[in-house]
């Protein structure tokens, strides 16, 4: 499934997000020289919908096409069939960002690549790793780490002061490269949005010219850090709408507004229809059910059980069935023994 070339191929610093399938033929991993040998691995489209990273890294590469890069640079152009169609990812594919070393599915086509491009990687001891995507709710720029540790927060700190610390969903790019280097997921927001590719390419570009990743502690006032306590999903059998439809779940048009905010218990998210019994598939770092935890129903209202701070919570219908409704979230304060 894997292409592996040692050049730019050609038309790919012009070419959009749907050619890339014609161009390239499918996935395809590229290791660029560069003044400094130890590469810089960064992963783009691991989600076919998900743009600003391809063309983060189109505008650097055109920016150096005629001078020498100042670090060697590794490049996964993932998920090219899914981003022809503009999709997450294609019917009947798994997802390209759970299927890496660690996944709960290391039996699919999609995760023995990724184990090559980790072998590929290992061979070349990486410098650090950047997965770059998008999302379709209201957040901010984050940056996302696996390891409390100082080299990986003073990464996801050069792009964002939030910071957050997950461990669940496995199987991510992140997950798997923290075992070889220090690794980070930046969030970059809509991807119809120019800002998030120059922040994305002035990150990469960042990294490029670092000599070393600081082993000390950020400072406490620099970075906001959060840890995912529980991923939110809409069980299958469970019909829902954000508008004023007979469905079980009718949850707030605006729910995404409520990403990155405390909200404190009590705070309604939407209604049940009369008679309904359901609630939501709700499951801890150790893949528990915590829905009663974290939320109640009183009489046909959903509420929050407890304050916490919600991220990634989507209006995207097709999202949330693939993936999730989002991730809840709370304050975590940096160890600074580590």
């Amino acid at each position: 499934m894997l292409n592996e070339r040692d050049d730019i191929p050609a038309g790919l610093l012009d070419a959009a997000v749907e050619d890339l399938q014609d161009l390239l033929g499918g996935p395809t991993l590229l290791h660029l020289p560069g003044r400094q040998p130890q590469p810089l691995f960064v992963t783009v489209l691991a989600h076919g919908n998900e743009t600003t990273g391809f063309y983060a890294l189109q505008s650097l590469l055109k920016h150096y096409q005629d001078a020498e890069l100042p670090r060697a640079l590794s490049v996964l152009i993932g998920n090219v069939p899914a981003a022809r169609h503009g999709m997450r990812r294609l019917d009947g594919q798994a997802d390209y960002n759970r299927v890496w070393p660690g996944t709960e599915t290391p039996e699919a086509p999609e995760a023995k690549m990724m184990q090559q491009v980790v072998e590929s990687m290992r061979a070349r001891s990486p410098f650090a790793s950047i997965d770059i995507h998008n999302n379709t709710g209201i957040n901010p720029h984050y940056a996302c780490i696996n390891r409390v540790d100082n080299r990986f927060l003073q990464l996801a700190a050069l792009f964002s002061r939030t910071v957050v610390y997950f461990i669940r969903p496995l199987g991510v790019q992140s997950m798997a490269m923290s075992a070889l280097c220090p690794a980070v997921t930046i969030e970059c927001g809509k991807p119809d949005q120019q800002y998030g590719a120059q922040h994305a390419r002035d990150f990469i570009d960042a990294c490029l010219r670092m000599n070393e990743i600081p082993d000390h502690p950020v400072a406490s006032h620099d970075v906001d850090l959060f840890h995912t306590v529980a991923i939110v999903k809409v069980p299958e059998q469970v019909s829902f709408s954000f508008a004023d439809e007979e469905v079980d779940l009718r949850l707030f048009s605006n729910i995404d507004h409520m990403n990155f905010r405390e909200l404190p218990a009590g705070t309604q998210l939407g209604w049940l229809r009369d008679g309904a019994t359901i609630s939501l598939d709700v499951r801890d770092d150790n893949d528990q059910p915590v829905f009663d935890h974290y939320f109640t129903i009183d009489a046909g209202v959903l509420r929050t059980a407890r304050a916490f701070m919600p991220s990634m919570f989507t209006l995207d219908e097709q999202i949330i069935r693939q993936d999730c409704l989002g991730y809840l979230m709370e304050r975590l304060l940096p160890d600074s023994s580590h």
